[in-house]
């Protein structure tokens, strides 16, 4: 807290910017955990996701997330073991709340942050469908994402390569075991 003190007083010795109240810093504050931490409320099925999809991420990635012009969303599963791994949400994404959180920061490409929360969890609810993650009759939020499983959940702790390492944010609990893949 001492920092933004200092910034702030910073800034208004230099006459730079404005200090921002609690409401508009909170407006900014979007980040979400894998554990689901600073997840919205809302709610979105996979139905609507379909429909939300077909209007504002299909033109990018393929109609049903194959990709083109944009990454492909959905397939690769088995992949990344082999010559040409195919990273997608299926098959490298190790936590579904991770999928959320970057839509609702970044997409569609064209309107960033245009989704409402609603509309972010509908539009994860499909893709995790469309890789084979959840049933076609899913609802997800806040307290239902963070318990989805994704298949490379485990895929990103215990890499023994000398030329990486994987050190476990401070936040987050150790991994009840880890796997080498």
């Amino acid at each position: 807290m001492a920092m933004a003190s200092s910034s702030s007083s910073a800034a208004e010795r230099l006459a730079l910017g404005q200090p921002l109240s609690d409401a508009q810093l909170a407006r900014w504050n979007i980040d979400v955990d894998a554990q689901g931490r600073g997840l919205p409320a809302g709610r979105g099925s996979v139905a609507q996701g379909q429909r939300i999809y077909a209007q504002t991420c299909a033109a990018c990635h393929g109609d049903k997330g194959q990709g083109n012009p944009a990454d492909a969303l959905v397939g690769g599963q088995g992949s990344l073991a082999t010559a040409k791994p195919l990273k997608t949400i299926g098959s490298f994404w190790p936590y579904a709340t991770t999928v959320f959180d970057f839509i609702n920061r970044a997409m569609p490409y064209n309107a960033p942050k245009s989704l409402s929360a609603d509309e972010v969890y509908a539009v994860t609810a499909y893709l995790l469908h469309l890789n084979g993650i959840v049933p076609a009759n899913t609802v997800l939020d806040a307290a239902s994402l963070p318990q989805v499983r994704m298949p490379n959940r485990d895929g990103f702790i215990g890499d023994t390569r000398p030329d990486t390492s994987n050190v476990a944010c401070q936040h987050c609990p150790p991994p009840a075991a880890a796997s080498t893949q």
